[in-house]
């Protein structure tokens, strides 16, 4: 893994190189060493990657659904069969540990296994007509091609929710993932490759932002989906040509609500849970908590503890780390910049607080609890996007709820409580797509995943998923027969 790869798209049904000198170099986060060569795929190259989809989607969208859905199952099982392949090039690119990548390419297996089966379920409804000898049929086709942009953060398994419903409604794709971890996305299209998708029903291109700015704003572009930033979300809006339907998951500063009546044990497992997983680099991490005044001083102690106690290294080194380094130096001063201004602004570290020098030049962050924070401060308003949490402690639970609203971000929060008014009132007031009660794990296959205000629109995940790439047709028939 010490040599300088380089990585080429997938065109059309075949790898090949971006005819380009313009390339991007990708760095192990845990040494901060090159390892990946990529082009960045000029706008010719991306034309001809769209041209293919639409070419190949004239048939694609008319084969039998459940041809479609026996292909989506060859390819979560080869994509199972190449766990260790794919999982080593997430952590070798991206950062976060051995088995949790594993973990993460094990997923994707099943997301294509999932919709293999949803492949075979899109109903349309018969509707009656006020006028006899009429019948209108709805049905659901496929949108058409489809650009999908993905983020570094879980380099597969944003690809495998968006790959797999679109390809099982009948699109086909052409899909840039990030700059920072492409590799693990060439291994995926290695599977797709080794099961004889067609040419040119899934397309690869790599590349950065000038990549990215090409594929979406194409004429023959019909839908985009997309998982990253706000900023990054508001440029491809203006970018599309045309009227092109966009989901968009863009993110959040997810809260957390600890109230009088929780399970204080479960509260402080699910908070380091969701707080420090991935480093803190997903976007349904605990970015702040609130916490009943009458539990607060030992929640802090009995998090800190546990927070200390969390193993940090390079996770080819320790596959069961529970954590590996930021993925970039850019969140890795975000997060000093976070701890500073907290604490210049009167907030208690707890523990962690800074970058691992021990474990420098790797971008590696200790894992960080502040207490005493408030609304003001960075943490608790922006999106660290990293192993920083902010604590804050409440009186009323309706001080809570509001500060739970107050920022754009509408994509998870979670609750501990075991009073069944106090769960009612939560889920009802809390403005969140995705809403956690005793349990941290706000998103499961088999159902709508998305978010609000600020966090997009669209749901990924479940049969909404699958959804996402459907239109609606009326068909209204005058057959003549009448009852007699």
């Amino acid at each position: 893994m010490n040599t300088l790869r380089r990585q080429y798209n997938y065109i059309d049904g075949g790898w090949a190189d971006a005819r380009t000198d313009s390339t991007y170099t990708v760095v192990n986060p845990a040494t901060a060493e090159p390892v990946t060569v990529i082009p960045q795929t000029p706008p010719d190259e991306v034309d001809r990657a769209v041209r293919a989809a639409a070419a190949a989607w004239r048939s694609w969208r008319f084969t039998n659904p459940f041809y479609r859905a026996e292909i989506l199952h060859e390819i979560g099982n080869r994509i199972a069969a190449a766990v260790d392949t794919i999982a080593t090039e997430i952590t070798v690119e991206m950062g976060k540990p051995l088995d949790e990548a594993r973990g993460e390419v094990r997923k994707v297996a099943k997301a294509f296994h999932y919709y293999a089966e949803e492949t075979t379920r899109t109903f349309g409804t018969v509707v009656p007509n006020e006028e006899n000898g009429f019948i209108s049929l709805v049905q659901r086709e496929p949108v058409g091609v489809v650009a999908a942009i993905t983020p570094w953060n879980y380099p597969v398994e944003l690809i495998g929710w968006k790959l797999a419903a679109a390809l099982g409604a009948g699109c086909t794709i052409v899909l840039k993932p990030s700059e920072y971890s492409p590799s693990s996305a060439v291994e995926l299209f290695r599977c797709l490759d080794e099961v004889g998708l067609p040419a040119g029903v899934a397309n690869l291109v790599l590349g950065a932002a000038s990549t990215g700015q090409a594929l979406v704003s194409h004429p023959l572009i019909n839908k985009i989906a997309f998982t990253g930033s706000a900023e990054t979300g508001a440029a491809i809006t203006k970018s599309s040509q045309g009227v092109v339907p966009l989901s968009m998951e863009l993110g959040g500063s997810c809260p957390l609500i600890v109230t009088a009546h929780a399970d204080l044990d479960a509260a402080v497992a699910g908070t380091v849970r969701r707080s420090f997983r991935n480093a803190g680099q997903i976007c349904i991490a605990i970015n702040r908590a609130y916490v009943h005044e009458d539990l607060y001083e030992e929640f802090l102690e009995r998090l800190g503890e546990r927070t200390a106690a969390l193993v940090v290294n390079d996770g080819l080194k320790q596959p069961d780390a529970d954590m590996g380094p930021v993925a970039n130096r850019e969140i890795l001063e975000r997060c000093t910049r976070h701890v500073a201004d907290a604490l210049a602004r009167g907030a208690r570290l707890v523990t962690g607080g800074g970058p691992r020098e021990d474990l420098a030049p790797g971008y590696f962050f200790a894992p960080t609890v502040l207490a005493d924070t408030t609304q003001e401060m960075l943490v608790m308003h922006e999106e660290t996007f990293g192993p920083v949490l902010g604590v804050a402690p409440y009186r009323d639970l309706a001080d809570a709820i509001a500060a739970a609203n107050s920022t754009p971000a509408g994509l998870a929060a979670y609750v501990y409580s075991n009073d069944l008014a106090e769960t009612f009132r939560l889920a009802r007031e809390l403005d969140f797509g995705n809403v956690g009660v005793n349990n941290v794990d706000a998103g499961i296959m088999n159902a709508p995943y998305g978010g609000r205000k600020g966090s997009g629109y669209g749901y990924e995940h479940g049969r909404e998923g699958l959804e996402g790439y459907l239109h609606l047709k009326h068909l209204r028939i005058r057959h003549g027969s009448t009852a007699e």
